[in-house]
């Protein structure tokens, strides 16, 4: 029987622009060698201060979408008290708390349960570190 409990650790280089990085086909490659078609939860997290996960339609716009609403709920400028960094990388610090570094989805049948329109994403704003971790988590 495998494993009820398998992780994968993905490297992701998301550069030095504000990104959306859509991680959905890594997640179903995971689920296909980790849930062997069983039903369970996939758990997704980025343990980074600066970056979240979104589950959100890409390639529409939404995505652009998102990072004009964070930079209006979020501006880069020297509003913030944390100020190391890049000019307003302050914000960066508060991204998670609206995006958070996590999501827990449903996997039946070893597949992912997304609606038609949905991916999931790394959503990183933070221009001064371009690589990230996400931990790919499948319970079942």
């Amino acid at each position: 029987m495998p494993d009820t409990f398998t992780t994968r650790v993905l490297t992701v280089t998301t550069g030095t622009a504000e990104t959306v990085t859509d991680l959905t086909a890594e997640c179903e490659q995971f689920l296909t060698a980790a849930a062997h078609g069983r039903d369970g939860l996939l758990n997704i997290f980025v343990p980074h201060a600066t970056a979240g996960i979104a589950v959100l339609e890409t390639g529409a716009g939404s995505d652009a979408d998102l990072l004009a609403a964070l930079h209006t709920l979020l501006p880069a400028d020297d509003r913030w008290q944390h100020r190391h960094g890049s000019p307003g990388h302050g914000r960066d610090h508060v991204l998670p708390a609206l995006v958070p570094p996590h999501a827990t989805l449903p996997v039946i049948g070893g597949r992912l349960e997304l609606g038609t329109w949905q991916s999931v994403c790394l959503v990183d704003t933070n221009v001064d570190n371009a690589e990230r971790r996400v931990r790919l988590s499948f319970l079942g």
